[in-house]
């Protein structure tokens, strides 16, 4: 269920499920109540099933824009969750839906070393928008000196067609975004550019490297809309398990 886990400070752990864990996003037209209980399995695996609610964790709307929602224990909303593309919180479990877009996790701490947690949806408005640059921001405005980032699965800078004016728009604002696919015409690379923008702020950074749209084993909309087969978002989270 969980393609990836590690704990990264002590007590911390980041990871990211696989489409084992079934489709744990409510927008892609599948089964509600499917989703709750793929959901309920994934707390269940990470040892938050027995958590109070605010300790639960905290999913969002995500609308492909660059807002960052801070998050405390007393907005715990299973389904409903902030409308942003990251959040961050003093702790609170949290987690980031992708089918293609990166999907970003990071840990920090305050110098009394409070975890300052986030994630973060970095598709390609999201990396034109610098909406990991102002996740760290965030991070910063709560207290935390010290951060690092994960990136996970996502679809590759060989893979990820655009057309040329869209390549040279976000590359425009992006540098690191240009690339070319495996056989020879205009891409994106998505991890490249957070990976930069990443540096750029200071944050050290960590890539997980499988491609959402070769790697079976994770959902993938571009592969979905080509072939079919099992619609779906994988996600990735942060979390504390003692």
């Amino acid at each position: 269920m969980v393609w990836w886990h590690e704990e990264v400070s002590p007590g911390i752990w980041v990871g990211f499920t696989g489409a084992d864990a079934g489709n744990l996003a409510f927008h892609v037209g599948g089964d509600a109540g499917e989703v709750r209980a793929n959901r309920a399995a994934l707390a269940v695996e990470l040892g938050l099933d027995t958590a109070p609610a605010a300790a639960r964790l905290q999913f969002m709307d995500q609308v492909h824009g660059n807002d960052v929602a801070v998050v405390s224990a007393g907005d715990f909303a299973p389904e409903a969750g902030p409308t942003a593309d990251a959040m961050v919180s003093l702790g609170e479990p949290l987690a980031v839906l992708v089918a293609d877009c990166v999907p970003v996790v990071l840990v920090g701490a305050r110098a009394d070393h409070t975890p300052v947690l986030a994630v973060a949806h970095a598709g390609r408005p999201g990396v034109a928008t610098s909406v990991v640059p102002r996740t760290v921001a965030a991070m910063r405005g709560q207290g935390a000196v010290s951060i690092r980032a994960w990136l996970g699965p996502s679809v590759c800078g060989a893979c990820y067609e655009v057309p040329a004016a869209l390549r040279d728009e976000v590359a425009a604002v992006a540098p690191a975004s240009w690339s070319t696919t495996s056989w020879g015409t205009p891409a994106l690379d998505l991890p490249a550019a957070v990976l930069a923008q990443l540096a750029a702020a200071g944050v050290a950074a960590q890539r997980i490297k499988a491609c959402t749209l070769q790697e079976r084993g994770l959902f993938s909309h571009r592969r979905f809309g080509r072939e079919g087969g099992s619609q779906g978002r994988f996600a990735g989270v942060v979390h504390a398990r003692h």
